[in-house]
């Protein structure tokens, strides 16, 4: 008998979903599957409660939240034989929508209970994991002040977006050296993107062409540059081709390395919440097939 544990976020999204008993075990018929339902009540208790289902023997870990949700659990996931399962019901749910996870809750479950698995890499900041991204710089800030509104959705993002465009001061960014293979790169770059899979969320992407199972992290750096400059990147996100702007370069490693310059501070988000790093240098690298995950 498979034990499946689904550990959901009755906040995430809206707020609103109906992940019951009742409907789990029309999926999951008593005598075929052990199902046990945990709710979170704080921020990174989905920690404690997916050690738990482990310690358990649980067979299936499902995530049902956004992609912090996902973040919590999965970490306790990684080189382990227990398998992870998402039912998105977040706001952004970036790493859900790359393995094309139906945002409709029973389709989802169908995705869990035809149990189609494959491994995909995972990223490494300083030994906290991150699945689909990490960022630090202006995508950092935006997400703190993503963070700060009291909805989350689309147009919530983009006021959080244009909240940091307009307080946006070059002459305030982080200075810092970029080591990637062991050469040393640029100072002071306006934004460092580093992603495992090509979704952020919303259906944004800053690098299109990343895969999670590449082995290779995708890079992009984007230096200081003008206001209006910085307009026209954005304007080009939208459409996939703000990596042709001749100022922005992309890279594609394993590892880097960012050195800080001035003082012992990162602004950095992981899978889309910020987390503000207090260390001098930051090495970040990747794990490569070291989740199992339902497809």
């Amino acid at each position: 008998m498979k034990s499946i544990h689904f550990i959901i976020n009755p906040i995430a999204g809206k707020g609103n979903n109906c992940i019951s008993e009742n409907l789990l075990r029309a999926y999951f018929p008593m005598d075929m599957y052990d199902i046990k339902i945990k709710y979170t009540s704080f921020k990174k208790e989905a920690i404690e409660l997916t050690k738990a289902s482990v310690e358990e023997r649980a067979t299936i870990i499902v995530a049902c939240g956004g992609d912090g949700t996902v973040n919590e659990v999965a970490s306790i996931l990684v080189n382990t034989d227990v398998i992870l399962g998402i039912i998105p019901i977040g706001s952004g749910n970036g790493l859900a929508s790359n393995i094309k996870i139906p945002r409709d809750i029973e389709k989802a479950l169908t995705v869990i209970k035809n149990q189609i698995t494959t491994k995909i890499d995972v990223g490494c900041c300083n030994g906290m994991y991150f699945f689909s991204n990490t960022g630090f710089g202006f995508d950092a800030k935006v997400v703190r002040s993503y963070e700060e509104s009291k909805k989350r959705n689309l147009k919530s993002y983009l006021k959080a977006c244009f909240r940091t465009f307009i307080k946006c001061n070059n002459n305030n960014e982080a200075s810092m050296e970029v080591i990637i293979d062991d050469i040393k790169y640029y100072k002071e770059p306006l934004l460092i993107f580093i992603s495992n899979s090509n979704e952020l969320g919303y259906n944004f992407s800053l690098t299109p062409k990343a895969c999670l199972q590449d082995g290779l992290l995708d890079v992009l750096i984007v230096p200081k540059m003008h206001k209006v400059k910085l307009l026209l990147f954005g304007v080009l996100m939208l459409f996939k081709k703000h990596i042709y702007l001749k100022d922005v370069m992309h890279y594609q490693t394993k590892k880097l390395d960012l050195i800080s310059v001035k003082g012992n501070f990162f602004d950095s988000q992981i899978d889309g919440e910020y987390k503000p790093l207090l260390e001098s240098s930051v090495s970040i690298k990747l794990l490569q097939n070291s989740l199992t995950i339902i497809i």
